[in-house]
């Protein structure tokens, strides 16, 4: 039998502008991100045949693009979500990245840098709590998930 972890419902992802990120910092989190949701996740589109899914994400419009494809790349739905309600979260996970960015590179305290991660867990916590209840009904997302969704959003987000 199979354990969480080991399963993975998505595996490729492909984002939209692939131009690297601003920082080193932020192009580490984006990748980090890809290899832990590639590693396991739970992501499962209500009435689309049972995975592995392809996951296309792109921002348009304003919107968040969720572009579910099967293995060869066909498309199956498409899902928009206003970034609205991501809007003050995406903002500040920016400020944080920048914040942990700055406390590495002036040698801050361990302290600071720990203090720093707290927050930034704590925003991905909340985003990915409003993420799951935005795809509510949709999709069904455990919360690593989420979470690391959340983070690749940000990374779109960044590159615009």
């Amino acid at each position: 039998m199979a354990t969480e972890a080991a399963v993975r419902d998505i595996v490729r992802i492909e984002l939209g502008h692939n131009a690297p990120l601003p920082s080193p910092f932020a192009e580490a989190d984006r990748q980090q991100a890809v290899a832990d949701l590639l590693t396991g996740n739970r992501f499962l589109p209500a009435g689309l045949p049972p995975g592995p899914y392809a996951l296309h994400l792109c921002l348009r419009d304003g919107r968040l693009v969720l572009d579910v494809r099967d293995e060869a790349d066909a498309p199956l739905h498409a899902y928009a979500l206003a970034l609205g309600p991501f809007r003050r979260l995406i903002k500040d996970y920016g400020m944080v990245i920048e914040g942990h960015e700055q406390a590495v590179v002036e040698g801050a305290a361990d302290a600071r840098i720990q203090a720093i991660d707290m927050g930034r867990r704590g925003l991905h916590n909340e985003a990915a709590e409003l993420l799951r209840e935005r795809l509510e009904g949709r999709v069904e997302l455990d919360f690593e998930t989420a979470r690391r969704l959340f983070t690749l959003v940000c990374a779109l987000h960044q590159r615009i």
